[in-house]
């Protein structure tokens, strides 16, 4: 029997796109939130040799560009295990979505192998692995609520958010990753940030400190607001009303997605979904990434039904789901 894992989604709760380096990638700030909605990984090791990636849909590689086949191949060197290797993919997420797809899959690619080989590699050979085919893997060897820097492969846990009903929006529009970027280079010349010249600026620098920045505190305020962890009593608030408050709190806080300002003139279609979610109730929407999925936070599950059930009448499909905290992350994956 293979083994079979679930391959979580993320949303970026917040985005901050710094100046392009040398070595072509762009600094980034982003707050990265694992969610229950998933595709499904099954692996396998008989006779014979190679990697064989099984998927429906055409738009995933079968080769050895695929994300899980780079990383399944550095997995069976460290363990110098021969055979024949089939990965299935069960895709319910979009390609080029915004919710890291593509870097989930690989993760529990790796993860599921481990199982399957009954071996299981070291923390430092995870993320060197994780780090080597991506620069959004390492943050599913997280899970829950997690801070990215760098090109966000550099990844921190934070202490997890309340479970929130989340709404995600797939329109039927793919939204090239490169693409946005470059899009960005030519809107924002030297990557400065007209709203906020001395931002991206800083953004650049090398030294820890310059990475203070008004998204950073904006975020640093946030995280650490009362709202957050506790209410301004000590007292736990009730889940629903922490929640809520704290969603409120996300909004006054200015947080948003950089991506929104080259992605959205483009393809205003976008816009009008992230502007449906709001409507129907959101407290917080975004677009997730470089999109074209966006998402909405919202205080209720029946709020949430309600928005996606609006969105897929419009002809905009769209699922109602939950963020996942650090434990429910790893302990479902593997779950029946």
């Amino acid at each position: 029997m293979p083994v079979t894992a679930r391959s979580y989604a993320k949303i970026n709760i917040g985005l901050a796109i710094g100046k392009r380096r040398d070595n072509g990638f762009h600094d980034l700030l982003t707050v990265y939130q694992t969610v229950a909605a998933c595709d499904i990984i099954k692996v396998s090791l008989g006779k014979g040799t190679g990697i064989e990636i099984k998927c429906r849909d055409p738009r995933v590689p079968a080769d050895e560009t695929n994300t899980c086949y780079r990383i399944a191949e550095r997995v069976l060197k460290r363990f110098k295990q021969r055979g024949k290797l089939t990965i299935t993919i069960e895709k319910n997420l979009p390609v080029q979505g915004g919710l890291g797809a593509g870097s989930s899959n690989a993760v529990t690619t790796m993860l599921a192998l481990e199982r399957e080989l009954k071996e299981q590699l070291s923390p430092e050979d995870r993320l060197n692995f994780a780090a080597e085919v991506g620069s959004d893997l390492p943050l599913f060897l997280v899970g829950g609520t997690v801070f990215g820097i760098g090109r966000g492969e550099q990844v921190f846990p934070l202490e997890d958010l309340p479970a929130l009903h989340c709404v995600l929006a797939f329109p039927k529009r793919a939204v090239s990753t490169p693409e946005a970027f470059r899009d960005w280079d030519e809107k924002f010349a030297g990557n400065q940030d007209p709203r906020h010249p001395e931002t991206l600026a800083k953004l650049t620098h090398s030294t820890g400190s310059d990475t203070i920045n008004p998204f950073s505190r904006a975020l640093f305020s946030w995280l650490t607001s009362s709202a957050v962890f506790s209410t301004s009593t000590g007292v736990p608030a009730r889940s629903g009303d922490r929640a809520e408050t704290l969603l409120l709190d996300l909004v006054r806080a200015g947080i948003e997605n950089d991506f929104e300002r080259v992605v959205f003139p483009k393809h205003p279609e976008l816009r009008d979904v992230k502007r449906v979610l709001e409507r129907e109730g959101a407290k917080y929407a975004s677009l997730s990434g470089s999109g074209s999925v966006l998402y909405g936070l919202f205080p209720s599950a029946e709020a949430a039904a309600s928005a996606a059930a609006r969105l897929n009448a419009d002809g905009v499909q769209a699922q109602a789901t939950t963020t996942l905290t650090r434990e429910q992350y790893w302990k479902q994956m593997f779950q029946d």
